[in-house]
């Protein structure tokens, strides 16, 4: 009888946990994933109408920011497509990867996944239409189609989809193509500060408002295509762009006007559960493209792989959010500027201060309003605000962009000295006192967290590429990232204190400890003097990367004779970037010899297809400048 009972209970239990499975199998059968729809434009700053701008015509996305989400401090990582795209597809910031230069291509771990392969193994049809630009090799299989005619249409019956729509109907290369505004005055626009008043910038800003008002018009049709569909109240939009431009002086550069982009999000009523936000909201809260991909797979009911870096922002888990840029290489202009931002200040170090941004560059120069721009300097024709772009920086900035948005007023000017001799940063209030020390840590470990590769001279990564990764260099005993950030910290803010400092770093065999003691003796200028000894005597048995800034340094030090003999035979070197590297020092210098006219003239015959390669490029520019 007892063995009865028992058998009878047992078989009870076991078509209870089968039921139960059964019913959950049923109940996962029902439960509808959202299909997410990414709309991203190119190159534009919030110039809409919900933004409040009451120049741009934007209906159709001044009614999705209604009836959605709006994010009012919103940033790409990086002011380019292609870093900024890297950081998006692989959810890292590209300085963690070396990836950080514009179209490197440098490769990455095989244990780094690109995040739409996360949603195909959720189940989600995985579509992009069409560009990609990732800055690193491609890795095939991620999506089910990626082409000019790809579409979430050719999923299975029933599959959720991931679509990715990319228009370049605001990309910059409009400013080049279109000169005669259509729909907007040029009487009308309202420029940046920074620019000068002139017909061509006037008719830039005209055109680009045009273009906005047809991108407008594209994603109307889009958001129509999706409600014919059926698919609206199934379907999560977002629309934002790559980073911010188009205009000059925008895009390329780590600023406000550089790194801020649109963000609306559309959560249906179907799924108001994922989000706490209403529709109509504004969202004051800092997110930036890191935090993309850990809110994909938030929105999916998936877990966050540990390679994300980000925070998901759907929901105010994190008011107190930072969000950190990064700018190198743009094309043939070197360049190194990392920023951080909490949505009120902004606080900036400019690497290589002795660069200015505006140093002539073939594709930006394409735009009648920055050529413009460049004649006005040149004629003495603009204020002291619009003379910036074209001169030296310093080595720190913090603004309070809430209510200085163009970044005009440098908090940590030298020049805000008041008659006891006291420094800027002790003229500040309690409040901004407290914050640069917070944002200036805060910096500092995210470069240390990350290993920042940006440190490490272009022309030593496409070694470090070629024998390897970066990433396993960057992350080794070999790069000390405490000791580099000192000394680079050291170099830019070029205090005669830290000579001895450059000298050790100078005769150690650690290439990139010499690479940022030469930029220490740069900044230095004629309190470098002391150090020409060793400059010349290791000039010749340097890397090419330190001995080019040290030819640069000496230059500058009336040593002209080795300075230009170094630089003539780097102009032969093998790798691409030590030509533009010597290419860029030799911009910086007032008069160069004629023995270097040949060379100039054979790289600049030098064309790929239908492009110039980079160093082919600044030699067109230096025997035009040097003509």
């Amino acid at each position: 009888m007892k063995n009865t009972i028992e058998i009878v209970l047992f078989c009870f239990i076991l078509i209870s946990v089968l039921a139960c499975k059964q019913a959950h199998i049923e109940n996962s059968k029902t439960i509808q994933k959202p299909n997410i729809l990414w709309i991203v434009s190119e190159d534009n700053s919030p110039w809409l109408g919900c933004y409040g701008d009451s120049i741009a015509t934007t209906p159709n996305l001044d009614k999705l920011a209604a009836e959605g989400i709006l994010f009012t401090n919103a940033y790409s990582n990086a002011p380019v497509c292609a870093p900024s795209r890297n950081t998006l597809i692989t959810g890292i910031y590209s300085p963690a990867l070396g990836t950080q230069h514009m179209r490197s291509t440098y490769k990455i771990p095989d244990s780094i996944q690109f995040y739409p392969t996360f949603l195909k193994d959720a189940g989600y049809y995985t579509s992009n239409n069409s560009k990609k630009d990732y800055n690193t090799t491609d890795i095939t299989g991620v999506w089910n189609e990626s082409s000019k005619t790809a579409t979430y249409k050719n999923r299975q019956e029933g599959q959720p989809f991931f679509h990715i729509e990319n228009l370049m109907t605001s990309h910059e290369s409009r400013l080049h193509r279109d000169s005669i505004p259509r729909n907007h005055s040029p009487e009308d626009v309202k420029l940046y500060p920074y620019h000068p008043d002139t017909p061509e910038m006037r008719s830039d800003y005209a055109v680009y408002y045009d273009r906005l008002q047809d991108l407008d018009t594209k994603i109307g049709k889009i958001l129509d295509d999706l409600k014919n569909e059926g698919l609206s109240e199934n379907t999560i939009v977002f629309y934002y762009s790559d980073h911010g431009g188009a205009v000059a002086g925008t895009k390329r550069f780590a600023t406000q006007q550089g790194l801020h982009v649109p963000l609306i999000v559309y959560v249906p009523e179907k799924f108001r559960h994922v989000t706490q936000y209403k529709r109509g909201d504004k969202v004051d809260r800092p997110v930036s493209f890191i935090d993309f991909p850990p809110t994909l797979l938030k929105l999916i009911g998936e877990d966050i792989p540990a390679q994300f870096q980000g925070t998901p922002f759907l929901n105010p888990e994190n008011d107190n959010n930072l969000v950190f840029g990064f700018a190198g290489r743009m094309d043939e202009r070197i360049n190194m500027v990392r920023t951080v931002t909490d949505g009120r200040y902004r606080y900036t170090r400019n690497y290589l201060p002795y660069r200015p941004y505006g140093a002539h560059l073939q594709y930006l120069w394409n735009a009648k309003g920055m050529q413009s721009w460049h004649k006005a300097y040149l004629d003495k024709n603009t204020n002291p605000t619009q003379s910036a772009f074209f001169e030296t920086r310093p080595f720190e900035e913090l603004y309070d962009i809430k209510n200085d948005p163009f970044q005009l007023k440098n908090l940590l000017s030298e020049k805000k000295i008041n008659k006891e001799g006291k420094s800027g940063f002790s003229l500040l209030s309690n409040t901004e006192q407290d914050k640069i020390r917070k944002l200036t840590k805060a910096l500092v470990d995210w470069q240390i967290q990350n290993h920042d590769a940006g440190f490490i001279p272009e022309a030593m990564l496409q070694k470090l590429n070629n024998n390897g990764l970066i990433y396993d260099f960057t992350h080794s005993d070999s790069y000390p990232i405490k000791e580099i950030i000192a000394l680079a910290q050291a170099a830019g803010s070029a205090g005669h204190e830290n000579f001895d400092q450059f000298i050790t770093a100078l005769r150690s065999k650690h290439p990139v400890k010499q690479y940022w003691a030469a930029i220490g003796f740069q900044n230095l200028k004629e309190a470098a003097s002391m150090a020409i000894p060793d400059m010349k005597q290791l000039i010749f048995k340097v890397d090419s990367f330190v001995g080019i800034v040290l030819a640069e340094t000496l230059y500058g030090l009336n040593e002209k004779k080795y300075a230009f003999e170094y630089l003539l035979q780097a102009l032969d070197h093998e790798h691409l970037m030590v030509r533009v590297q010597a290419l860029n020092a030799l911009d910086s210098m007032n008069k160069i010899p004629q023995a270097f006219k040949p060379k100039f003239q054979e790289l600049a015959n030098k064309i790929q297809g239908r492009k110039r390669p980079y160093d082919s490029r600044l030699a067109v520019y230096l025997l035009e400048k040097n003509r």
